[in-house]
Parts: C-alpha cells; structure tokens; sequence
C-alpha cells in the first residue's frame, strides 16, 4: 500500500507530539516535519476551519506536498463561547499556556455565580490541503467542564483544567496519553480524518 506523505503545518513541539501519537496506527499516512524556513501563519480566520485552511494551504504552497493543519478552540458556556478561535491567544500574543489558565480561571471567578456548572467543550478541525487545490477536513468534539483550580501534570494547554464527561472527573492533564487520546478532540477530529483520507481514490493522492 502506497503511504500518503503530509508536511504538518504546526511546529509546536506538544502538537506534534499528540498528532503523531494518533495517526501511529495508521499504516497509510506518513507525517513530514513542517520546514523550519517556513514562517509562521497569521491566524486571521474567523472559524477553527477557515484558520486550519490557511495554515494547511501555506505549508501546500510551500512545500508542493499535501499538508495537514489543525486548529482548536475551547468553547466556555458562561463566557458566551470565548475563548473559542482565540483559545492559544486569549491572554494576548505570546501568552503562554499558564497565561490562558488563569486568565480563563479569572474570568470564571469574576462572574456572579463563578460560572455556574462552568461548562465547556473542545472542538478541533484538522484539514488537507492538497497541491491540486482539494481539501478535506473532519471535526472531533469533546464536552465536559472548567475545574476550580489546574490538576494533573500531563499535556499541555488548558487540559489541566478541563474534565472531560466521558472520564471519571479527572482533568485531561491527569489521564495517560492513551486515556487522553481516545477521548479527546483532537484525537477524534485525526483519527476521522485518516478514515476520510483511507477512502479517497488513490490517484487523488
């Protein structure tokens, strides 16, 4: 079987990292480190889609190979949405992920009720743009809550404070990566996307 080679366009290491670990059973991707020549993409998008389109289609044209791109966004019920598309920037540029932490958990406190029954959900789109222009995307989803206070030590982001429903009230951050990934949205926007890509016609490829 003929593998198909995709450039990932993100350079963050814990990203990298993630997707790898998802897409290691499939026996029909092969994932290329995004060049380091390659600069940064400005996420002007309004939509986890269109700043997972931009990203993709830069390293695309860049590199004249298929590339894949995702783009996430925590959506927190009793902050009307926020952070949603701003989720790796919402303490500002270059804000760490720490600086989102409390920023969120500072948000949630200052409100009335703390945020009630503080519920959130994690979306990711993960998308191929192809040289020939085409594009596929899936979306993974997760739901479940903001905790009081960051626990555990494991992954990165705001998965120290996030408890998926689907779990036992532990916060990503306190799961396996195994525990994570067959739960998470990321691990289930990829994995979606690998059955999308195992079923398009080979010569699309």
């Amino acid at each position: 079987m003929s593998r198909l080679a995709l450039v990932l366009a993100t350079a963050n290491p814990d990203k990298v990292a993630e997707i790898t670990a998802i897409l290691s059973t499939s026996e029909s991707l092969e994932l290329l480190a995004r060049p380091a020549e390659v600069e940064e993409v400005e996420e002007t998008g309004a939509t986890l889609v269109e700043n997972a389109g931009l990203k993709a289609r830069a390293l695309c044209v860049a590199t004249g190979k298929a590339a894949v791109a995702d783009d996430t966004g925590l959506e927190v019920d009793a902050l009307g949405g926020a952070p949603g598309v701003y989720s790796a920037r919402f303490a500002g540029e270059g804000a760490t992920y720490a600086d989102n932490v409390v920023k969120l958990l500072g948000e949630l406190a200052a409100l009335a009720d703390e945020g009630g029954e503080r519920r959130a959900r994690f979306t990711t789109v993960a998308l191929v743009t192809f040289p020939d222009g085409q594009e596929v995307w899936a979306q993974g989803n997760v739901e479940g809550r903001i905790t009081a206070e960051p626990r555990g030590t494991g992954g990165f982001g705001y998965d120290p404070v996030f408890a998926p429903d689907e779990g036992d009230g532990r916060t990503f951050a306190e799961m396996s990566i195994e525990e994570k990934h067959a739960c998470s949205h990321r691990g289930r926007a990829f994995r979606a996307l690998a059955k999308v890509l195992a079923e398009r016609p080979t010569d699309r490829m």
